[in-house]
């Protein structure tokens, strides 16, 4: 437990610096931190928004097939890829629902 809870401490401590995330008080949702243990030893933090997911409406709307933007990149002379390793903590919320992804932890409540 004490990599699990010194790798959450990190993790925490690197998004409030980074902005990412920011200390709650009172949310109106609350969902815990899961750990990973990744390939390589270290530990992954995840949290679980299934809850948080059935109570969303969903929204109906045809999305692209992969397969047909790949072939589509064919035909182009230079393709690139982003690593999108922290890529999810860059997808902006609206206010309103930002508090709607708070996890709690041994150091407080976080979003």
């Amino acid at each position: 437990m004490p990599g699990k809870n010194l790798s959450i401490r990190e993790e925490v401590d690197e998004l409030m610096k980074a902005g990412a995330i920011q200390e709650l008080q009172f949310p109106e949702w609350i969902t815990n931190v899961v750990m990973v243990k990744k390939s390589n030893g270290k530990w992954r933090m995840c949290t679980d928004f299934m809850n948080l997911n059935k109570a969303c409406p969903k929204d109906y709307y045809p999305l692209p097939c992969l397969g047909r933007l790949v072939d589509g990149s064919a035909v182009h002379q230079v393709l690139d890829f982003l690593d999108a390793s922290r890529g999810y903590h860059q997808i902006l919320l609206e206010g309103e629902d930002q508090e709607k992804t708070a996890s709690i932890i041994e150091y407080g409540l976080y979003c």
